[in-house]
């Protein structure tokens, strides 16, 4: 099969590799029919090496129809049609059955200090083969994969696997209170979902930031009052101005560890890229090497007693925090992967009627999977008003 594979930092190349196949008989094989290029994807591309092995499979956003399932699958067969969460979780743990499926105790990598395995998401995370490929093994075949109907397109779908759940459980975490304020740092496609989500509600106000011009149209279609990064010398006090000096109810941070106005820990990324693996992965296990000009801009920003929930993705091991601002703010702080089948029974009615959410529209660009070294580099340069990619294997 082909496979989009990573061969070093900035460079991904679409390979043929050997087809998967049932290894456990809970196991099945999906044929994938979509698969994304997620925010996170770009930390492997340039950050997260020193973790990944040449070769390696990319990619943690698929769907598909089944093709082959083990012998003891029993709720699926060949020919349905399902969204692989990006978690590797098996249902049945008690992680899992306390709704914290990115922590699955059966999957978890105790020899990383890590959570639950993820799809195409180096070996902190399991190594599992990911999704931006023609074929996946998808284990768990009872409990795991999400079963969704004939007819809709893909788009309806597709971001079940980690766009809507991860921007659900942002807003969730936000718990803002009725007829508060939310402000979502960072547009891209988390960051879009949640002002969608945040919007549907009705009764919330939402206040969005980024620094591209074609991704504030976009939340401020959805009813956003956006504010571009590049017109602030001092974003948390341009927020807190237009909430009346007070400071919004939560902030959602979407941007995680690529921030802009961080030069010195940008730098720092730029030379663990370089480093050998061995010299750049203990730098990256006992360093700080985030930026974190977002993080510290949503606790500048959120009103006092308020909640910071962060869903970017952050690398660094020891990175500072401003523990005393945090202390003396009453800040909640909530934070993690998404816990996709947490969500599933309260997104699924969103997908299936009249598409609130604009899932059909929300991809900028869709194109064939041998494409994909080229929609990374759209993708990390925001070329194009490219916001969020989808490959068609």
């Amino acid at each position: 099969m082909k496979a989009v594979t990573w061969q070093g930092r900035k460079d991904v190349r679409v390979e043929s590799v050997p087809d998967p196949v049932i290894r456990e008989q809970t196991d099945v094989i999906v044929r994938v029919t979509s698969t994304g290029i997620c925010g996170s994807d770009l930390h492997l591309y340039e950050v997260l090496g020193p973790f990944l092995t040449a070769g390696d499979i990319l990619g943690h956003e698929a769907m598909g129809v089944v093709e082959e399932v083990g012998a003891e699958v029993r709720t699926l067969k060949a020919g349905d049609r399902v969204v692989v969460p990006f978690n590797v979780s098996c249902g049945t743990c008690f992680m899992c059955g306390q709704g914290l499926h990115s922590q699955c105790e059966t999957t978890q990598n105790r020899e990383q200090g890590t959570g639950g395995s993820l799809f195409g998401y180096t070996r902190l995370y399991g190594s599992v083969p990911g999704g931006q490929a023609e074929l996946l093994r998808v284990p768990f075949g009872d409990h795991l994969p999400i079963k969704v109907p004939d007819g809709p397109p893909d788009d309806r779908f597709v971001y079940l696997s980690d766009v809507l759940p991860t921007a659900w459980q942002a807003v969730a975490y936000a718990d803002v209170p009725k007829g508060g304020t939310l402000a979502v740092l960072g547009l891209g496609p988390i960051g879009d979902m949640a002002v969608r989500i945040a919007a549907h509600r009705g009764d919330i106000r939402v206040i969005a930031v980024d620094r591209v011009q074609e991704r504030l149209r976009r939340a401020e279609a959805r009813g956003a009052q956006a504010l571009d990064l590049r017109d602030h010398d001092d974003i948390a006090a341009a927020v807190r101005e237009a909430t009346s000096g007070r400071g919004p109810d939560a902030v959602v941070d979407a941007v995680g560890m690529e921030a802009h106005g961080a030069p010195v820990a940008k730098a720092a990324q730029q030379v663990t890229g370089f480093l050998p693996d061995r010299l750049a992965e203990k730098l990256m296990r006992k360093a700080g090497v985030d930026r974190l000009s977002a993080l510290y801009a949503g606790i500048d920003m959120v009103r006092r007693g308020g909640t910071l929930s962060v869903v970017g993705v952050y690398g660094g091991m020891a990175d500072p925090l401003p523990m005393l601002t945090l202390f003396d703010k009453q800040i909640q702080l909530r934070m993690g992967q998404a816990n996709v089948r947490r969500w599933v029974d309260d997104m699924l009615p969103l997908l299936t009627d009249d598409d609130p959410l604009g899932t059909e529209e929300f991809a900028t660009h869709r194109v064939p999977l041998g494409q994909a070294p080229e929609a990374y580099e759209m993708f990390r340069d925001k070329r194009d008003g490219c916001v969020k990619v989808l490959l068609q294997p």
